[in-house]
Parts: structure tokens; sequence; C-alpha cells
């Protein structure tokens, strides 16, 4: 009898996706049917097992793709997702952004009354784009609770950099934009940036996660995660991840430390003088 009230966990999916367009940058009065992509997309995200795992339906990633669409032509579209995901703080009712990324380089076609079918061994310059995010933001997020727990997904969406790459579509060459999804996705599975993504876990499950019951050992786990992103960023060229990391992060760390002993406070300013020089008008609260 007891097994009809327990929670059925198997069933439920592993993204909790939003879906928002903005289409205020492009005219046309043929252009309502447009209005189904969010529905559609959150659809597609959402109700598709992208693992073998188990997941209870507090577990999910809270997941919001902004995508502005900036020109068309037939039913090409060119377009901007802003990607950005979240995962609970432990022993609280916040959660802290664990991936926030700008992809300025996108086309894709869409039309009337298109279906969407999960086939990963098929590059469509739609679906493969959220395809491959869904794993980023997968991966990103398991690194946050095992150290290096990540790599299954960084694989699984390296497989389809690898099927973009023999094709023509935009935006997947590792060469060109600062901010370009081929560099991240190949940085985080580079030996050399392994410290980074440990740095990942410290800073969230043995730092966030423990903050509020242990405030003082928290913040050293904390400044421990940023010595090894300050020891990865001397050993590489490639601020990607780094400024990946600090512009989803660096009014959360600043929070944290605001309130710590001076000394702390000191440390912490002086490390991240080093590491995130873009940001410095935030960290000053912390002199």
């Amino acid at each position: 009898l007891g097994l009809l009230f327990m929670p059925y966990i198997g069933a439920a999916q592993e993204i909790n996706a939003d879906v928002n367009i903005d289409r205020s940058q492009i005219s046309g009065t043929s252009l309502g049917y447009i209005d189904n992509l969010p529905q559609q997309l959150e659809t597609y995200i959402n109700d598709h097992n992208w693992t073998n795992e188990r997941f209870s339906e507090n577990e999910r990633i809270n997941v919001n793709l902004q995508i502005n669409l900036l020109a068309v032509q037939n039913y090409s579209f060119e377009a901007q997702i802003i990607i950005r995901s979240q995962r609970p703080i432990y022993n609280t009712p916040r959660e802290t952004v664990t991936l926030l990324f700008n992809d300025e380089d996108w086309n894709f076609e869409y039309q009337p009354n298109q279906t969407f079918l999960h086939d990963e061994l098929q590059f469509n310059r739609l679906t493969s784009l959220i395809d491959f995010y869904v794993y980023l933001i997968m991966g990103y997020d398991a690194d946050t609770f095992e150290s290096l727990g990540g790599s299954d997904y960084y694989q699984q969406a390296q497989n389809i950099l690898s099927l973009a790459q023999s094709t023509s579509a935009v935006g997947w060459s590792r060469s060109g934009s600062r901010q370009n999804r081929a560099q991240l996705v190949t940085n985080l599975l580079q030996n050399n940036h392994e410290p980074f993504r440990v740095a990942l876990y410290e800073y969230h499950r043995q730092g966030l996660d423990q903050f509020l019951d242990a405030p003082s050992q928290a913040r050293q786990k904390m400044l421990g995660a940023l010595e090894k992103i300050q020891q990865t960023q001397r050993q590489t060229s490639s601020n990607l991840l780094f400024d990946t990391f600090f512009n989803a992060k660096y009014r959360e760390i600043t929070a944290i430390f605001e309130d710590a002993e001076p000394d702390v406070r000191l440390e912490a300013y002086n490390l991240l003088s080093d590491i995130d020089q873009s940001h410095m008008s935030e960290y000053e609260k912390l002199q």
C-alpha cells in the first residue's frame, strides 16, 4: 500500500526551461507563426529525457533562453540567444546562476507548422544548437555537485560541435568572436582547465551550499576555489571560461565577502582584482 503513495521520480525530465523570443527588430505581417516557437521549444526541451538519470521535480534545472531575432529572409533567421541556468543553494530557498552565456552568432530555419524531432546524429541549425546548450547546462550543473562530474555531458556537446563543423552552419567555428560556443566546450574538455572545473565544485558544493551553516569555513573554500581559478588562468591564453564564470557570479561573490572579517575581505579583493578586472567597480566594496 505504501508504494501507492511514493513519489514517482523516474518520469521527471531534467530541464525546466522557459523560452522567450523578442522579434521587435524584425517586421512583417506574415511572421505571426513565430509566436508558436517558444512553446514548441519548451516542449522540445522539457519533455525529453536527456539522460538515464532519475530527477525528482525539485531537482530539475531551471533554464531561461532569451532569443532575440535580428533579421529574417524567407524562413531563415539571424538570432542571438542568451542562456541562463540556475541550481538551488542547499538549505535556502534561493538559487544561484551556474551558466550565463550570450551567443551572438546563430542562424536557423523555421517554417509554419514545423515539428521538432530529437536526432543527434543529424545536424539541424535550430535543434542542434538547443541540444548543444542543454548538454552544456547539464555539464555545468553536474560540475557543481561532483568534482569533474560534467565530463560526459560536455562530450555530448562536443559531438554536436563535430557534427556541425562538417556543415557550413554559422557560429560553430573555433575562430571568430571571443564569445564562441566552440571555444567554450573545447576549453571545458581540455586537461589544463580541469582545476577551473574543480573550482566550480568547491565554490558551489563546499562553499555556497555550506554558507548558511558555516559561513567562515564556506568562505575559505570559496577563496580556495578562486585561487584555483587564478592558477588555471595563468596557464592559458583563453579567458572565455573565466569571463563566463565571473559574468554570472561577480555580484554574488561580492555579497558573500562583503560581511567577512577584514583580512578575509582583503584576501578576496586581492584575488579578484588579479583575475577579474572587468568587475572592479563591484569589488571595490570589499576594500
